[in-house]
C-alpha cells in the first residue's frame, strides 16, 4: 500500500475519532465558552507518534511560505500550510533551520506543561492564538500526553532543514486568521485555508 495513502488514511481515522471525541466533550460543557482557555483538549484517539523528522539538505521550495520569523541564535521558522480539515483540527506544517553554528534541540518548544516532557524535542508547545476571539489553542495530544506533531528525534544537525507538523481543535468558521506561537520564537501570523 502506498505509504502517502496510509498516512493519509491514519489521519482521516484519527480526525474522525478526535471530531467525535471534541463533539462529545463539548456536549457536556456548557455555559460561558471563554472558560478553560488554556485547557489542553485530549483525545481517546490512538496515539500517532508525532512523525520523526528526518533531516534533509536545505532545498528551495516553489510554494510561498505562509510565514517566516527567526530567532534563538540562528532558528529559523517557516509556516508553509495552515490548513482546516474536515474533522474538526487544524493542521500547520513548515520547516525549520539550523543556522546556529551547532547541533539544535529545540527542548523549549516542547512547552512547560508535565504532561508534555515526555514529548522530548517537540513542537508540543506550540499554540494557535485567535486575537479576534481572545482564544488560545493549544496542541492536540492522546490520553498519555503524546502530542499529534513532529518530534525532532536527535534534533537538527547544523545547516540542515527538518520538516514539522502539528495539529490543533479548528476555531470557529468565522475565524480565518491565527497566530502561531512556539517557544521564544516570534509569533507568525497566519491565514487558514480550507481542507478538502
Amino acid at each position: 500500500m502506498n505509504l502517502r495513502r496510509t498516512t493519509t488514511t491514519r489521519r482521516a481515522l484519527a480526525a474522525a475519532t478526535i471530531a467525535a471525541g471534541l463533539v462529545l466533550s463539548m456536549a457536556g460543557c456548557g455555559g460561558d465558552g471563554d472558560k478553560g482557555e488554556g485547557d489542553a483538549t485530549k483525545s481517546s484517539a490512538p496515539a500517532e507518534r508525532g512523525a520523526d523528522s528526518k533531516e534533509k539538505s536545505a532545498a528551495p521550495t516553489t510554494d510561498e511560505p505562509l510565514a517566516e520569523v527567526k530567532g534563538e541564535g540562528g532558528i529559523s521558522l517557516t509556516v508553509t500550510s495552515a490548513q482546516r480539515d474536515a474533522g474538526g483540527f487544524v493542521t500547520v506544517k513548515g520547516t525549520v533551520a539550523n543556522g546556529t553554528g551547532k547541533a539544535w534541540v529545540p527542548v523549549d518548544w516542547r512547552g512547560d506543561e508535565r504532561e508534555l516532557m515526555s514529548n522530548g524535542g517537540s513542537i508540543a508547545g506550540a499554540s494557535l492564538v485567535d486575537q479576534k476571539a481572545k482564544k488560545k489553542y493549544l496542541i492536540l495530544r492522546d490520553t498519555e500526553g503524546r502530542c499529534l506533531c513532529t518530534r525532532f528525534t536527535g534534533g537538527v544537525r547544523n545547516g540542515h532543514t527538518a520538516d514539522w507538523y502539528a495539529q490543533f481543535p479548528a476555531p470557529p468558521d468565522g475565524t480565518s486568521e491565527v497566530t502561531f506561537q512556539v517557544g521564544s520564537m516570534p509569533p507568525a501570523q497566519l491565514n487558514l485555508t480550507e481542507g478538502e
